[in-house]
């Protein structure tokens, strides 16, 4: 029987595993503030691997990065009904700017009440279409097309590391373009970045496809997401990008001159991803023994770990340990340069072997005195890290042989960990359900998963029964996939003919 390195399984406890990763891993710890994190360097690493293969992909598109302020004035808000509406349970309110004591205790001053309340940024569609409404006067300023990587508050009611956190760390773009055309092909463009960088960079399966009216962000004309199966089968919504129209450009005023003379609206889209990708990478990955890092997000691909016993030879096992780092540094792998670490934390081997499975280092080498004598090294790789028999997969290989096949090796686990994945969400996407108890039923069991039903797309109050039936049910519709096959029959909420294909699920 294998001893894993966690103390609870998927299996047995989803939510206690999913916190045990986080911890073991030393990803993140509570901060003392609800629903606030403090995000330890492995953690903040893996974000900083995504912020910068993102953010290489969102510059070669031509949108530029910019930053806006994190207080915002309410009545930016008030201008926009639905947007503040989708938004007022959730924002944080700044009333005074000074504390006083009062009783042995720090109070707000009274005499220091704003004139405004200020809004801790939740979003920032109003305080950019401000700007925008200053920076456009002419058809020939569209578009404008920027990008911001900053962090947001929304006060959340259940919080829980990387997925629902009152503060959390994200990437929002905004654009303005001069038609309907222009706007709408930015929202697909960037809906198609994410799917291809989800799929690449994070070696996570998504589909991608329209969110439900009911579904839609405040303010949207249309929504689209990125989904994610995690292994409890649930799903993940771990990208959005929206077709806004005219709604904030009315609101914030943002009018340009077209080449007729005339003014016209502009048509605006937003699009974000967040540190809730992380909590996906966690969920679809990890393993009884921790986390799984793909290779393009790991903060470093390879970790070796030097046998040291307080011996004469220490130091030459040192020496032959940094020589094949300075070997793999000089590699590329996934398209740059290998990121090897030489961990020489004064700790037992085994101690921090078991530290880095647990972070999910992509590949962990021990290095010992024989190996140094035979010229070997021990490789395990995280993506199959036992044996048949039980035991730890720990292949004895040349040195050289090692330094030659390291790339390949990396980028044979990127492949690996994506189609592990793949094959979870193919298997685990019921199709075929013909009507209402059906449905039921295929969430009934303990099949982990999705259903792809066909629908007549119900709108206003005809939706919002629907939308109550599944949330009995503690389901949610996920979006409408863009390569699903046609409708054919009923809707099985209606009866009335079906026009679309869409995915239902119990979602984070």
């Amino acid at each position: 029987m294998i001893k894993h390195a966690l103390s609870v399984t998927r299996e047995a406890d989803f939510a206690a595993w999913y916190q045990a990763v986080i911890a073991e891993a030393d990803m993140a710890e509570e901060s003392g503030v609800r629903g606030c994190m403090v995000i330890r360097p492995w953690g903040y690493g893996i974000w900083e691997r995504i912020q910068r293969l993102l953010d290489d992909r969102i510059k070669a598109t031509g949108h530029e990065n910019c930053y806006f302020p994190l207080f915002i004035p309410l009545s930016y808000f008030e201008k926009e009904a639905e947007h503040v509406d989708g938004f007022a349970k959730e924002m944080a309110v700044v009333t005074h700017h000074r504390l006083i004591q009062k009783d042995g205790k720090l109070v707000p001053d009274p005499e220091a009440k704003l004139e405004e309340p200020l809004v801790v940024r939740p979003t920032s569609e109003t305080v950019i279409g401000t700007a925008f409404s200053r920076w456009v006067q002419s058809w020939r300023d569209l578009p404008v097309l920027i990008n911001q990587w900053a962090n947001v508050v929304r006060w959340e009611m259940r919080t829980r590391m990387f997925l629902r956190t009152t503060e959390f760390l994200w990437q929002e773009g905004h654009t303005a373009h001069a038609s309907v055309e222009e706007a709408r092909e930015e929202t697909m463009n960037i809906l198609e970045l994410y799917r291809s960088f989800a799929e690449d960079c994070l070696a996570m399966p998504v589909v991608a496809g329209e969110k439900p009216e009911n579904e839609r962000f405040p303010g949207a004309v249309s929504t689209y997401s990125i989904e994610a199966m995690m292994q409890d089968g649930k799903a993940l919504q771990a990208g959005t990008s929206h077709f806004l129209g005219t709604t904030f450009s009315q609101a914030q005023n943002i009018r340009f001159q077209n080449a007729a003379g005339e003014l016209e609206l502009a048509q605006t889209t937003s699009w974000g991803v967040s540190t809730r990708m992380i909590g996906g990478v966690i969920m679809v990955h990890g393993d009884d023994d921790g986390l799984r890092v793909p290779p393009r997000i790991a903060p470093w691909q390879i970790v070796i770990v030097p046998m040291l016993r307080d011996q004469p030879e220490d130091a030459a096992i040192v020496d032959y340990c940094k020589a094949l780092q300075a070997d793999l540094a000089r590699l590329s792998a996934l398209g740059e340069p290998v990121r090897a670490l030489l961990d020489l934390k004064p700790a037992k081997a085994a101690t921090k072997r078991w530290g880095w499975v647990k972070k999910g280092a992509p590949i962990v080498i021990e290095v010992g005195g024989r190996d140094v004598a035979g010229g070997n090294v021990s490789v395990i790789r995280r993506d199959r890290l036992y044996r048949e028999d039980g035991k730890l997969d720990s292949a004895v290989v040349a040195r050289a042989d090692f330094a030659g096949e390291a790339a390949a090796m990396l980028e044979d686990i990127q492949a690996s960990l994506h189609s592990q994945a793949r094959e979870r969400l193919e298997a685990n996407i019921t199709r075929g359900v013909t009507d209402f108890a059906d449905l039921e039923t295929a969430f009934a069991g303990d099949k982990p998963g999705w259903v792809e039903v066909e629908w007549s797309k119900p709108t206003g109050a005809d939706l919002d029964k629907v939308v109550e039936r599944l949330k009995a049910l503690k389901l949610t519709f996920r979006n409408v996939p863009s390569d699903a096959a046609p409708a054919e029959g009923a809707c099985i909420f209606t009866g009335q003919p079906a026009v679309e294909r869409i995915l239902v699920a119990r979602a984070y």
